[in-house]
């Protein structure tokens, strides 16, 4: 299964289109606290983002895309060393993920018997795909959650990933806030998704926006291609 990286709100007026400032996270983190829905920029595309506790609010964000229930949700934290809550770290090199991130890279990773996370999420799935965007608007958000963010990108599934709040307009009314941080320049291109579930091994699941960075990286940290198809 290959890894893509809330309540209903009423029709959403300009007041609601908020710019994807720090005075704003408060308000962000109390909508999602409340089981809602969120738009927001991070350092590639704009993603719907909930809290990936609540089961109300991650079957909400598959509804607004009309994804199937089978596609994986990644998630989202604030920063690095937040990430052994949730998945298994301690057979990567020392200082892996501190060199992949913050930045434009999901890293999948076993989830293990110690994470946190809700059981709901990805049910059947022993994997889950992390993210820390080089985005301090939604780091602030995950930090001031005190949970994981569910996050996934804010278009219709199979449709163009959207880089402006524009390009997603027709989905505004099923969000509680749209953070507006401007245009995007990733080009469209979302995270690079790494598999890191092996010791000493590594899969470019999806090559994004960052694919050749993010080998330089894992090979530098002496981690070789896994070449065995799945």
């Amino acid at each position: 299964m290959a890894w893509k990286c809330g309540a209903m709100a009423g029709p959403l007026g300009p007041s609601l289109v908020r710019p994807a400032t720090e005075e704003f996270t408060k308000e962000a983190i109390t909508a999602l606290r409340a089981g809602k829905v969120i738009a927001v920029p991070t350092d590639t595309l704009y993603g719907f983002a909930c809290d990936a506790c609540s089961l109300g609010a991650v079957n909400r964000i598959y509804e607004i895309k009309g994804r199937q229930y089978t596609s994986p949700l990644a998630i989202c934290v604030g920063d690095v060393h937040d990430i052994g809550k949730f998945a298994v770290t301690d057979h990567l090199p020392h200082r892996l993920l501190d060199n992949l991130l913050p930045g434009p890279v999901t890293v999948v990773l076993r989830r293990g018997d110690s994470s946190i996370l809700e059981k709901s999420l990805n049910p059947g799935l022993n994997s889950i795909g992390v993210r820390v965007p080089d985005s301090n608007f939604i780091r602030l958000i995950a930090r001031g959650s005190g949970s994981a963010l569910a996050l996934t990108s804010a278009n219709l599934s199979g449709k163009p990933s959207s880089v402006d709040i524009k390009d997603f307009e027709n989905l505004w009314e099923h969000c509680a806030y749209v953070y507006d941080g401007g245009v995007l320049p990733s080009g469209r291109a979302g995270s690079t998704v790494v598999d890191l579930t092996s010791m000493g091994k590594y899969k470019i699941l999806r090559p994004g926006s960052a694919a050749v960075e993010t080998i330089e990286v894992l090979q530098r940290h002496s981690l070789i291609e896994d070449k065995v198809a799945s």
